[in-house]
């Protein structure tokens, strides 16, 4: 499967999820927790961020989906600070776009999701 190929089904798995992706999104910039969230999708226990939708609480899903932030992302040394700068460049508008780290058997991927325009 091409990395073409691979995205786009990685689109269509979470598209369930966008939508809670996006509040996410907008109350961490609401209330002013950071200028960068960061969604994180993974189908393991993981010890990061806040926990948004669990296949618990959606059991219809596969995905686990926690919410954080370029800054939790730096202070647990995920993205080194040397790479900040870069990180802010290459981050999509939120308004338009979710960012995405993916945890799966293709590794760890940070991707840009559209957002569902309402």
């Amino acid at each position: 499967m091409s990395v073409n190929q691979r995205y786009k089904q990685l689109e269509k798995e979470l598209s369930p999820y966008k939508k809670a992706m996006a509040q996410a999104c907008d109350t961490i910039i609401d209330k002013e927790v950071s200028k960068y969230p960061i969604m994180i999708a993974h189908q393991q226990q993981l010890e990061l961020g806040i926990p948004i939708v669990t296949t618990e609480t959606f059991p219809e899903g596969t995905w686990n989906i926690h919410a954080s932030s370029l800054e939790e992302f730096v202070a647990k040394q995920i993205i080194n600070t040397e790479k900040v700068q870069n990180f802010r460049a290459t981050y999509k508008d939120v308004k338009s776009y979710i960012c995405v780290f993916s945890l799966s058997e293709l590794g760890a991927k940070f991707v840009f999701l559209t957002r569902d325009q309402t």
